[in-house]
């Protein structure tokens, strides 16, 4: 019991690579508002999380382009100015100019963004007209922001009911509607989960990997929301009633928590050793 505690101690200081792991208590923010880059301020974004500004004089850019992809939804492109990917530091102190991105679908956050590009797949877009968003986000969580507006872009998006002509139809059952069974293939263990009611089947326990390991998480909601890893910054979006698999490679130690963002569920532990 003693060495399983300090096992469990020194994964939870020294996991991410000597850096301490972000998993944090369902309910509590992803916000450290942490370093010195330009001024906090009082006032948060529509996904409340404080402003942090800068002057506009060299200060974060960002463009939307979306364009459709042959197979399947839909390929973004972020075009950035000022500004630079830092996934490798997430969780750390705000730098100027760095940091990852949100993309929100009519205000509903669908993802986190490490890079300029982004696949979105037509399951997560219902039918209709609607409005994509994307935001510069710092290391610490604190949204960029000039004269008190956030830095963002928005572009506008248009979704055909399957099969429908014209468009890029994709058929009755796009293919990211359903999981991939590769990915549980290539895996080492899978972990299915499902969430009704906001209750999480089987009940949240720990998932105990060895460091190297592929774990597959197998995930169906009920309701629309996103599968999160914590320390990992590992996240893929759960559409309404249809399974989405993320899948990883167990390669630090500690203790994360995973859990979906809009719930703020916790639906299992990995402990890696």
């Amino acid at each position: 019991m003693i060495t399983l505690a300090l096992v469990l101690a020194g994964g939870a200081a020294t996991g991410c690579g000597g850096r301490a792991t972000t998993h944090h208590k369902p309910g509590t923010s992803h916000e450290q508002a942490s370093g010195t880059a330009g001024t906090l301020l009082d006032v948060t974004d529509p996904a409340g999380h404080k402003l942090r500004d800068v002057p506009a004089d060299g200060a974060p850019e960002v463009r939307l382009v979306v364009r459709p992809d042959s197979e399947d939804g839909w390929n973004l492109q972020l075009a950035v100015k000022n500004f630079r990917f830092t996934p490798d530091s997430t969780g750390g102190a705000a730098l100027t100019g760095a940091g990852h991105a949100h993309l929100e679908l009519d205000g509903r956050k669908l993802a986190r963004l490490y890079g300029p590009w982004f696949h979105l797949s037509a399951a997560q877009v219902p039918e209709g007209e609607h409005t994509l968003t994307v935001r510069l986000y710092a290391d610490d969580h604190t949204a960029w922001a000039v004269s008190g507006k956030p830095v963002e872009a928005t572009a506008a998006l248009t979704a055909a009911a399957p099969g429908a002509s014209g468009g890029h139809g994709h058929g009755s059952a796009p293919p990211s509607a359903q999981p991939d069974p590769r990915a549980s293939e290539q895996a080492d263990r899978t972990v299915t989960i499902t969430v009704r009611d906001g209750k999480v089947t089987p009940a949240p326990a720990r998932t105990e990997l060895r460091r190297g390991e592929r774990v597959a998480l197998r995930v169906t909601s009920d309701r629309a929301d996103t599968l999160h890893v914590h320390g990992y910054d590992k996240e893929v979006a759960l559409p309404a009633g249809q399974e989405a698999t993320l899948t990883l490679t167990a390669d630090r130690t500690g203790l994360f928590e995973v859990e979906t963002h809009e719930s703020r569920l916790v639906l299992t532990q990995l402990l890696v050793r």
